[in-house]
């Protein structure tokens, strides 16, 4: 079991590794102008061992998804008898916020961030196709509580609107250049009015798990 663990925080520290080098290098020379072996030499590793564990070279960058993803889904399915799926979510996106998280969009990395985003048209395309599995992800739990595919992707579709256009609020005042203390705690807010404008809307659906 020990040399379990290990093997797995060697793998995390090895995929990090290859991660910081990547998000370096596509912060110095944008996304397009760098090569997967030029990370895989800066990193002191193979090119294969960089695709093991980033299939996509836009995964490299973009490297949070699958943790984000996993996570959402968590917070949606596991959320406390009687609660519904907008309190749960609001409640993770307040978390974000107070512990600084970078999902939370309201840190100081932004502009660099979103300069890499933006300036690539295969970064931004895998971006929005993260959103749409997020939206999916969220329709596959709710349509398994209720039964309602066609609300459940209606429910879905504005939950994740309104994680996504509160990051992007968010990172577009820090890219504009106000400060990312303020931003922070303004930002509180702006998660409130994204969420009430969701709650308003889709009330308490689905308040309680069906049981299993």
């Amino acid at each position: 079991m020990a040399d379990h663990g290990l093997r797995e925080r060697k793998k995390q520290a090895t995929r990090q590794l290859i991660s910081n080098v990547a998000t370096g290098l596509f912060a110095q020379r944008g996304f397009e102008e760098v090569t997967v072996a030029e990370i895989a030499e800066a990193a002191g590793v193979s090119k294969m061992t960089v695709f093991n564990y980033f299939p996509r070279k836009e995964d490299l960058f973009l490297d949070r998804h699958a943790d984000r993803l996993r996570e959402l889904t968590e917070v949606v399915r596991d959320r406390p008898a009687g609660t519904s799926a907008v309190t749960a979510l609001r409640r993770h996106q307040h978390e974000l916020l107070a512990s600084g998280h970078p999902l939370s969009g309201a840190i100081a990395g932004g502009p660099g961030f979103w300069w890499v985003l933006t300036s690539s048209p295969a970064l931004t395309a895998r971006w929005y196709e993260q959103e749409r599995e997020i939206a999916d992800a969220f329709t596959e739990v709710l349509t398994a509580e209720t039964g309602d595919a066609f609300r459940s992707r209606m429910v879905a579709g504005l939950l994740t609107t309104a994680i996504t256009t509160v990051f992007a609020h968010a990172m577009g005042r820090i890219v504009a250049g106000d400060d990312a203390d303020v931003v922070r705690r303004e930002q509180a807010a702006v998660v409130d009015q994204a969420f009430d404008l969701v709650e308003r809307g889709v009330g308490d659906f689905p308040a309680e798990r069906r049981p299993g």
